[in-house]
């Protein structure tokens, strides 16, 4: 039961193969089993793709199954196609597009499974240009918040500096105050006198002036600092909101990029075994001998292009006679007296009735 299974995945004719050895007939279930085995690789291989593209078991074994049948399908049509003559060149160039077909499908059923085997590595290296791309959108939003940040801090500085200014202003003018009253500077007088109250004057009006700056500032620079820390509170949402992107960054195109940044020789000799597996089929049927089965196959299709053959002779011979007799015939049929007379008689009464109607037209035409 197996093995006819087997031999009709070949496309071998069973007809055929029964009446062959049973060596035979174990040759092309063994071809039938390495198209049914292929098949089987395509459809694991290109299911696990499509599920990390759609991330639905459903679909991927959906579509996976569709894609594996259509590799079947394909090898069993080539295989079975593939006649053994005695020319190895004519069976190698008809099976030079499956190849060439071999090395596509290889290079993308070959993928999923590289990114299967190396997904820790792969994970690694994600993990790296994630932070890498984390750094650089916090840089790059930065530079959208920064400046204005910035003009802000060195606004509040300029206030602070402002009353810095007016303090030293004022406490200046404390010292010449008191210096007067001790009599170390100005007047050089002990005491409370005129020129100290002047100057004690000149003090408080500064105090009272810091006092009010002090306060104004102090306002400002409240108001400043509040947008400086909405500006901050803005930034961190936009790189919050703006990071799931970035941990989402783990899709089949970056995970095969991924894959690039590891070393190239394990995917080359995965890629090796995959070609491998896909030109089986056709390097089996190649490298197998002419046996017993190719020699009926050969002998029942000469059968039938000699019947062909043979048919399309008698066919054109039988056209050829008919073209010959229908010349003969109408060549005899001149010399008949009888077919003259008659068709004599039916020329004239045509021509009289045209006369007839001619005339009648012409009447009402008066």
């Amino acid at each position: 039961m197996l093995q006819q299974f087997f031999i009709r995945c070949s496309g071998a004719d069973s007809k055929i193969l029964k009446t062959c050895s049973e060596g035979e007939q174990n040759k092309y279930a063994g071809i039938g089993a390495t198209v049914f085995f292929t098949a089987i690789m395509a459809f694991i291989a290109s299911s696990y793709a499509l599920f990390t593209v759609f991330d639905n078991m459903y679909y991927a074994l959906f579509f996976g199954m569709l894609w594996g049948l259509l590799i079947f399908n394909l090898d069993r049509f080539i295989v079975s196609t593939i006649k053994k003559r005695d020319s190895f060149k004519k069976e190698l160039l008809q099976a030079t597009p499956r190849i060439i077909l071999a090395i596509i499908i290889a290079l993308v059923i070959s993928k999923p499974l590289e990114l299967k085997l190396f997904e820790k590595e792969i994970n690694q290296v994600l993990l790296e240009q994630k932070n890498e791309m984390s750094l650089a959108n916090k840089q790059q939003l930065a530079l959208q918040y920064s400046p204005e940040i910035e003009k802000l801090n060195q606004d509040i500085a300029d206030l602070k500096s402002e009353i810095t200014f007016k303090v030293k202003e004022t406490n200046a003018l404390y010292d010449i105050y008191i210096n007067e009253a001790e009599g170390t500077a100005g007047t050089k007088l002990l005491g409370k006198g005129p020129v100290y109250a002047e100057k004690r004057e000149k003090h408080d009006a500064a105090l009272t002036e810091l006092d009010q700056l002090k306060a104004s500032n102090t306002l400002k620079i409240y108001r400043l600092e509040s947008q400086i820390i909405d500006l901050n509170n803005e930034y961190d949402t936009v790189v919050k909101n703006s990071q799931p992107v970035i941990d989402g960054f783990d899709g089949l195109m970056a995970r095969v990029n991924a894959l690039t940044e590891l070393p190239w020789i394990p995917s080359f000799f995965i890629f090796l075994l995959f070609l491998a597996i896909e030109t089986s089929p056709i390097v089996a049927k190649l490298l197998a001998p002419i046996g017993e089965y190719d020699l009926k196959l050969e002998e029942e299709e000469s059968i039938l292009q000699t019947w062909i053959s043979q048919k399309v002779t008698q066919r054109q011979k039988i056209h050829e006679t008919n073209i010959i007799l229908s010349d003969k015939i109408h060549s005899e049929l001149t010399e008949e007296e009888a077919l003259y007379t008659y068709k004599k008689q039916r020329t004239i009464a045509l021509m009289q009735k045209q006369a007839d109607s001619f005339y009648d037209i012409q009447v009402k035409n008066l």
